[in-house]
């Protein structure tokens, strides 16, 4: 079954074909991050904007690389939320009328649930359950994937995600956008004892996190010493933030691991790039006893491969979307 599917949550435009849910025929990406990059983060209007220009394009592109034509398209697979409501509506709109021409099932996707999914593409033997961290510019979430199309919420954010923090922190050492790229690099060989910030625990609930006061804490470290004029140990700051999330992050996933002793945790987004919480999560899976699961790096960032690959197993389940299908800013990944 050959599924073409969109992804435009964002800053990426994504076409991709994949077959059978984890053969990835194509998967052709237009990135907007140098364009955002003098803002220090996404305009949505630019962003939609440019969804339209490269959409159709993409499409073309993409079904080229696969060696196939439109008439060879099974099912139309496409991002539906959660994200940008106007980059979000290009994508839903090109699908639905791609779905309509051909005249071929329109299937919608969770993008985080297709995040999850990249991991089917990386390991062909991995199957549900498992339990998920999945941590992203716009998602900090703990899920137990229960089945392909059935997922609960273990443990949030309360407020900001940790890509997020990322992000901003970057932004304010004036180092690049997307923030967690360079944020990475800086803090290779930096001391991740060099600067102490605070760690956040929410009563009667474990397994959630708040990353709001990290990141104040690390902005406001920053403001005093360049009001000060006092010069920081960057690589040291960038390596201690690192530190700081991934111990939010990887004691809490262990213990949702180990209270559905399913003995498999995988990591999807953006974030899960990171080489210090890659290693921890190695390290802290090594102890366990966990067989633990990453996507490739070039599978972390927004793709359309992911919305296909998930897309063939909400087929499956029988999903489906008529002409009404609606973009939405929020979703609950419990939904679908």
């Amino acid at each position: 079954m050959n599924i073409l599917a969109f992804e435009s949550s964002c800053d990426e435009t994504a076409a991709a074909v994949v077959r059978d849910g984890r053969t990835v025929l194509a998967d052709a990406i237009a990135s907007q991050a140098e364009m955002h990059t003098i803002y220090g983060g996404v305009v949505p209007e630019i962003a939609s904007r440019k969804h339209v220009e490269a959409i159709a394009g993409l499409t073309d592109q993409a079904l080229a690389q696969a060696g196939l034509t439109k008439r060879d398209v099974d099912a139309v697979a496409v991002t539906y939320g959660p994200g940008l409501i106007g980059a979000l509506l290009v994508g839903v709109n090109f699908a639905k009328a791609l779905a309509y021409g051909l005249g071929v099932p329109l299937v919608p996707v969770h993008h985080v649930r297709g995040h999850i999914a990249a991991n089917y593409i990386t390991h062909l033997d991995l199957e549900p359950p498992f339990v998920c961290l999945c941590v992203s510019g716009g998602t900090t979430l703990i899920v137990d994937v229960r089945g392909y199309t059935e997922m609960e919420i273990l443990g949030a954010t309360r407020d900001d995600a940790a890509g997020e923090c990322f992000d901003k922190v970057a932004r304010v050492l004036g180092i690049g956008y997307p923030g967690g790229a360079p944020m990475d690099r800086l803090s290779q060989g930096g001391d991740d004892r060099r600067y102490a910030f605070p760690q956040v625990h929410v009563h009667d609930a474990p397994l959630d996190m708040s990353f709001s006061g990290l990141k104040t804490a690390v902005i406001n470290l920053i403001h005093n010493a360049q009001q000060k004029g006092e010069k920081l140990d960057l690589p040291g700051l960038a390596a201690s933030f690192s530190a700081a999330v991934s111990e939010m992050l990887v004691p809490r996933v262990m213990a949702a691991a180990r209270s559905r002793d399913y003995g498999k945790v995988a990591v999807a987004g953006g974030v899960a790039a990171n080489s210090r919480i890659r290693a921890d999560l190695e390290a802290a899976c090594a102890r366990s006893g966990d067989r633990l699961y990453l996507p490739r790096l070039s599978l972390c960032g927004d793709n359309g491969a992911m919305i296909g690959c998930q897309g063939y197993y909400e087929y499956l389940a029988g999903r489906r979307a008529g002409m009404d299908l609606n973009a939405y800013a929020n979703r609950d990944i419990q939904l679908g």
